[in-house]
């Protein structure tokens, strides 16, 4: 897509700003929360909501013939190959606890392959971006190029999943078998946990029970800093929702062979 996928992307953080001013007003846990699920619990804000609708709007006015996929509204389908997937609030926990690590993903699709990513941290004001082999954090305004650490091996890795509640009994023992074998772990990072991965801080994240939205934006950025992206059994299809993100394809194909066997 070339230049046009470069224009694109100053249009992806225009969206990722206009989250953030309907985000940002209420982020210090003290927004009302409504549960989406009978059993269990699934929260959504109405900022969720607001800074979605933003998002849509100005795809609608300027793009009117892209799809939209997001998270509270329904699809809206394209006319065309290019389509977008939004998560207004990816780490609603966070939000509502007043934590810092909530970040709203915006992919590009081009013909349903995330091809363009936007990792956005609004309260530590960091956003990340991945397209076309570059990827970009930008803090408080300014931009660096960001690459992984390139680490290769589980014994030097720092590992990030974040709620080991919510794996199935299977996952979990399988997931414990990797957290034995690389040097730290940590938790709650949500969408920055893949951040991190594109910039260095951490090199694994691995996550099961992820939707399209979920995982669509973190494809491009991650694949752009020189990272690797796929299932826990190492193949490219991400739909199980089962995915695990590394520093490097060695590193990838050595978490792999332990989550695969879940």
């Amino acid at each position: 897509m070339g230049n046009d996928l470069e224009s694109l992307a100053e249009f992806a953080r225009e969206l990722a700003f206009a989250a953030r001013r309907e985000t940002l007003s209420d982020c210090w846990g003290s927004v009302a929360v409504e549960n989406k699920l009978a059993s269990g619990f699934d929260p959504v804000t109405v900022c969720d909501r607001r800074a979605e609708q933003a998002i849509r709007r100005l795809i609608e006015e300027r793009f009117p013939d892209h799809g939209i996929k997001g998270e509270e509204f329904g699809d809206r389908p394209a006319r065309g190959p290019l389509s977008w997937s939004l998560d207004p609030i990816d780490g609603t926990r966070a939000y509502i606890c007043g934590l810092p690590t909530w970040s709203t993903l915006i992919a590009l699709l081009d013909e349903d392959e995330p091809v363009l990513g936007i990792i956005d941290i609004p309260r530590l004001d960091e956003l990340h971006l991945g397209f076309d082999g570059q990827a970009t954090r930008w803090m408080a305004g300014r931009p660096r190029p960001i690459r992984t650490s390139g680490c290769t091996t589980l014994a030097k890795a720092r590992l990030s999943t974040t709620d080991p509640d919510l794996f199935s009994a299977g996952e979990a023992k399988t997931f414990d078998r990797l957290r034995r074998n690389v040097r730290v772990t940590r938790y709650g990072l949500d969408g920055y946990g893949y951040a991190a991965v594109a910039a260095g801080g951490i090199d694994i994240v691995a996550e099961s029970g992820l939707k399209p939205h979920d995982y669509q934006a973190i494809v491009p950025v991650v694949r752009a800093a020189g990272g690797a992206v796929a299932n826990w059994s190492g193949g490219s299809d991400l739909s199980s929702g089962r995915i695990v993100a590394a520093a490097s394809e060695a590193l990838l194909e050595a978490a792999c062979r332990l989550l695969g066997e879940a």
